[in-house]
């Protein structure tokens, strides 16, 4: 769906914000005066109210310039934030795309407003129906263009600009984890970062031997069960100053996920075709640092690797040396996402020195039980960087909560055998797979653990601006995080 703005504007529907007030806008009085009252007519005789999301509308007559006029209720004014104008875009785009009509002309009472709600409306026209091969016409979006109409075009277009970037990168990232693991795993994930590079970005894949030689006995002993080739993709964006340390984004991708030798339950595990959210979320904020020539030098490196049950898979009891020569002893397979991120974090510290570091993984269950959907987890010793991801999860509705992290966790790592275990029991797990990246973390090195096992992936009900399987949660987090904190 094409995204427009204009001044003025004809189309096929016209959508008007009512406020709780229940007033017809201004910009509303002509078409009012056309269908001879049915607007205002539909405000007071349908009990509509101007409530957040209600919507009405009317039939117009043939003389009138648009076909149907969509009234949308927009709250309180003062309590219309950043979100609430990207819903009303969603919930216009969620109750017109399948309407027979091509084009929507939005009338915002702003630039800022303009911009917010064409997000909205671009989020909630993603659709992933690749592998539908019986669609009929009427089962296919009839909504072509989504106009916003406003005082100011040239402000909302400039306002629009950095918040489509963060729009593509999440629906790259949404793209990613709905394709089923049959058709993205390492290889072909590798691949389509390597097709970044018309973007801008440098991108750099090592395949197993090459990470052999760099000792990356932790990430490729996940891989080792799989008939395919693990592989670490690393991004590069250099729009910062040449030379100056970059800040890295590093990503689990577990293509799929079955638990290996400490196999899952099998119902619900074609989820874990998912299980590469965190990977996928820093391909996205990638793509959008590219396509909106983000002024600071970033590295994104995600780990991609299949976690299967086999003769050469890694056992319950067996110990793995990572690249920092750390040894691992791994009682559960499962919690494999932790290996593959400790040799990730390793490489983004010994060849790029990064300013900081964030992570990202759907990396523990317990994270779902404590935080449910609505938040991912973030684990830091360091306040500054929770508090900026903070902001920025607030600023752009991809929200964190921060956990506590202290050394009276890693009593629970402790290992017999080896200098730790991977997993440290039912209690505290989230925390404790925080504790156990943070050992692959240089002493000083700015970093942050976000886990977003609950916020990566949602069935049932969802926000108007989610219409999909997968959140795409991350990139607009990140993008807006090095934005406020890492750009000159």
């Amino acid at each position: 769906m094409k995204i427009t703005f204009a001044e003025q504007a004809e189309a096929d529907i016209s959508a008007f914000v009512i406020d709780e007030n229940g007033k017809l806008p201004a910009a509303a009085k002509d078409l009012d005066e056309q269908s001879g009252g049915l607007l205002a007519e539909a405000i007071s005789q349908n009990r509509f109210t101007g409530k957040e999301g209600q919507q009405t509308y009317a039939v117009m007559p043939k003389a009138a310039s648009s076909r149907r006029v969509v009234l949308i209720g927009g709250g309180k004014p003062k309590e219309r934030d950043a979100r609430a104008q990207e819903k009303i875009g969603a919930f216009l785009v969620k109750s017109q795309a399948d309407s027979g009509y091509k084009t929507i002309a939005l009338y915002a009472e702003d630039a800022e407003f303009a911009a917010r709600a064409a997000l909205g409306a671009s989020l909630a026209a993603y659709r992933f129906d690749d592998y539908f091969t019986k669609l009929k016409a009427d089962q296919k979006p009839s909504l072509k263009t989504f106009t916003v109409v406003c005082p100011d075009e040239r402000t909302a277009k400039a306002a629009w600009k950095p918040l489509e970037a963060a729009s593509e990168g999440t629906k790259l990232a949404r793209d990613l984890m709905n394709l089923p693991p049959n058709i993205l795993y390492p290889e072909t994930f590798a691949d389509r970062i390597k097709e970044l590079e018309k973007q801008g970005l440098e991108v750099e894949i090592l395949g197993e031997k090459e990470m052999e030689k760099l000792g990356m006995g932790a990430l490729l002993g996940v891989g080792q069960g799989s008939v395919k080739e693990s592989k670490l993709a690393i991004m590069k964006w250099n729009g910062g100053k040449k030379g100056e340390d970059p800040v890295a984004l590093c990503g689990k991708g577990v293509c799929f996920d079955t638990g290996g030798i400490s196999l899952k339950p099998g119902p619900g595990m074609e989820d874990m075709r998912g299980d590469m959210g965190g990977a996928a979320a820093v391909t996205g904020a990638m793509l959008a640092l590219a396509k909106r020539k983000a002024k600071a030098n970033v590295v994104g490196l995600v780990g991609l690797v299949e976690n299967m049950p086999d003769g050469n898979a890694i056992r319950p009891g067996d110990i793995l040396t990572s690249a920092s020569g750390q040894t691992i002893e791994v009682l559960n397979t499962d919690a494999e996402g932790r290996l593959v991120l400790a040799d990730v974090l390793w490489y983004a510290q010994e060849h790029f020195k990064p300013k900081a570091i964030v992570d990202l993984a759907t990396l523990t269950g317990a994270i779902v039980i404590s935080l449910g959907h609505h938040h991912a987890g973030l684990f830091t010793g360091d306040d500054d960087i929770a508090d900026k991801l903070t902001k920025a999860g607030l600023a752009e509705g991809e929200r964190v909560w921060r956990l506590p992290m202290g050394s009276e966790y890693d009593a629970l790592l402790k290992s017999q055998f080896a200098d730790m275990k991977n997993i440290g029991g039912k209690t505290a797990g989230s925390i404790t797979a925080a504790q156990f990246l943070k050992r692959f973390v240089n002493d000083g090195q700015v970093w942050a653990h976000l886990d977003i096992a609950g916020v990566a992936w949602m069935d049932g009900n969802k926000s108007p601006l989610n219409p999909s399987w997968s959140s795409g949660f991350g990139p607009r987090l990140l993008d807006r995080w090095i934005a406020d904190n890492y750009e000159s």
